[in-house]
């Protein structure tokens, strides 16, 4: 277990450096993901995706909008 804590810190620090902007639990979430088989590639498209509807929802929220269309 101390080797997976090690290496999830490593990827912390890591994401840290790049400016991904993933919490420790997020990232942990993904590399669980891709460690059962989930595509790297598609999971950053899922993520991106997410981060974009939700600074949109924020940006309709902001300007008074309801946020639930699309």
């Amino acid at each position: 277990m101390g080797d997976a804590n090690s290496a999830l810190e490593t990827a912390y620090e890591l994401n840290k450096l790049l400016d991904c902007g993933l919490d420790k639990e997020s990232l942990s979430i993904c590399v669980a993901l891709i460690e059962n088989g989930v595509s790297p590639e598609a999971l950053a498209e899922v993520v991106t995706r997410l981060r974009k509807q939700a600074a949109d929802v924020a940006a309709q929220a902001a300007a008074g909008g309801t946020g639930g269309g699309r």
